[in-house]
């Protein structure tokens, strides 16, 4: 046995790959698990020959399991290419016909008066975990920073320098990093948040932790925000969008630019920024938070009058 748990044949192929992956950055633990799946089901069918029988049929007894979730099969579609890639030339890739159709998700938007009694809550919450004084600067990156929901779990509790005022986004998205200038406002919610970690985890590795110090899962941020949702006395929609955390970085992207427009900036010459801010590639990315909302002007019309100063200058260096 590897020491990833490996079994089957190809483990010492399986193994060499993960080595590369995490060398490029990469360290999701949800690509080890499903290779794990994989490898358990070639050591109990025998197979030995990482071919296009091998695995669709695996692919095929996980579909039973996963339904129309499928953003597993780009793990068997990577490794097959890199395999291709260090000699193995007749490995199989994982042919595009499994991939499913794209659906854009489309954001809830959020409102102002919904906005200030999420946050009213969360300082309010009533649980037992570090998400008692961790919750409004948790949600706070990702509604005045525009932070992805990931980038805040995995921030470091040194990625944070708050004197200097600024925070280090590492390997994020792409493998790409990013320093963000925060207000002195999201300074405050940060100290807060810190001094009181730092005093019941003083050697905690991320910023953001579990009830044992750990860093906060994707499932936990889904659990907490919904219960923040509803402590607040918010509704949910019986048919449409439906309030998830990411949509605070929609926010973000859609309360920038209509407040630029509101005040006759020229958005064309701010946008280099917000897409800096934000961590994307290029524009596409960032128009994509307007797109998606054929209403958001609409939407946001009661942010005319807001004030200015939520998106610090960001330099490019």
């Amino acid at each position: 046995m590897t020491s990833q748990g490996f079994v089957s044949v190809f483990a010492p192929q399986l193994e060499a790959y993960l080595a590369f992956k995490q060398a490029m950055g990469c360290y999701g633990t949800s690509r080890i698990w499903y290779l794990r799946q994989f490898d358990t089901y070639c050591a109990r069918h025998g197979r030995t020959v990482f071919d296009r029988e091998t695995v669709e049929g695996w692919v095929s007894e996980q579909l039973a399991r996963s339904g129309r979730y499928r953003s597993w099969m780009s793990y068997l579609r990577d490794l097959g290419r890199w395999l291709r890639a260090h000699g193995h030339t007749d490995a199989y890739v994982l042919s595009d016909r499994w991939k499913a159709r794209f659906v854009p998700a489309h954001p809830y938007l959020l409102g102002t008066e919904e906005i200030d009694r999420f946050f009213t809550a969360a300082a309010h919450l009533d649980v037992f975990s570090p998400w008692r004084w961790q919750a409004v600067a948790f949600f706070t990156l990702m509604h005045s920073c525009g932070l992805r929901t990931g980038e805040a779990r995995a921030l470091a509790a040194e990625q944070g320098d708050l004197r200097a005022g600024h925070l280090d986004i590492i390997w994020a998205k792409g493998n790409r990093s990013r320093r963000l200038p925060v207000t002195e406002q999201v300074l405050d919610v940060l100290a807060a948040c810190d001094k009181a970690s730092r005093d019941q985890f003083p050697s905690r590795a991320t910023f953001f932790v579990s009830a044992r110090g750990n860093p906060v899962t994707a499932a936990a941020v889904g659990v907490i925000f919904n219960r923040i949702w509803d402590q607040a006395g918010l509704p949910r929609a019986t048919d449409g969008p439906r309030p998830r955390p990411y949509d605070f970085r929609h926010h973000f992207a859609y309360a920038n630019i209509e407040r630029w427009m509101s005040h006759g900036a020229d958005v064309t010459a701010l946008l280099p920024y917000l897409s800096r801010y934000m961590g994307h590639t290029g524009f596409k990315s960032t128009f994509y938070y307007v797109h998606t909302s054929p209403d958001f002007m609409r939407g946001y019309a009661d942010l005319a009058t807001a004030d200015a100063s939520l998106l610090p200058e960001v330099g490019f260096e």
